[in-house]
């Protein structure tokens, strides 16, 4: 199974910066797709930033202009470049990545999460 670790969680005061990163281990696999997704006390998870299958980036409303989203293939590694943040983006991150691994019994889906880190903007 493909297993992610995030980091780069913290507090901060609003307006700003916090970079999270989500990176990728386990063995030989391709992604088809990845998203960021946060979920805050009392509050459904929600799909924040991410790559379609075609690999064009894509936001909630609600992020767009201050939430970038990007990855190294290289370093099998994902990034959400948080700018001007808000006390209303306090929640927990994950990162869920979608793919194929390749195994010696041959391929199979995997659909992945990352454990979650903390982001809490608060003055």
């Amino acid at each position: 199974q493909v297993h992610l670790v995030e980091s780069g969680g913290g507090l901060v005061q609003p307006g700003e910066s916090l970079t999270l990163s989500c990176s990728a281990s386990g063995g030989i696999f391709s992604v088809y797709a990845m998203d960021w997704f946060r979920q805050s006390p009392g509050k459904e998870r929600e799909s924040v930033a991410g790559f379609t299958a075609g690999g064009s980036p894509q936001y909630t409303d609600s992020v767009k202009g201050r939430f970038t989203v990007s990855r190294d293939n290289a370093k099998k590694t994902y990034y959400l470049q948080m700018n001007n943040l808000k006390p209303e983006d306090t929640a927990v991150y994950s990162c869920n990545v979608r793919g194929v691994i390749r195994g010696l019994g041959g391929s199979a889906d995997f659909d992945s999460w990352g454990q979650g880190t903390q982001v809490l903007v608060s003055s």
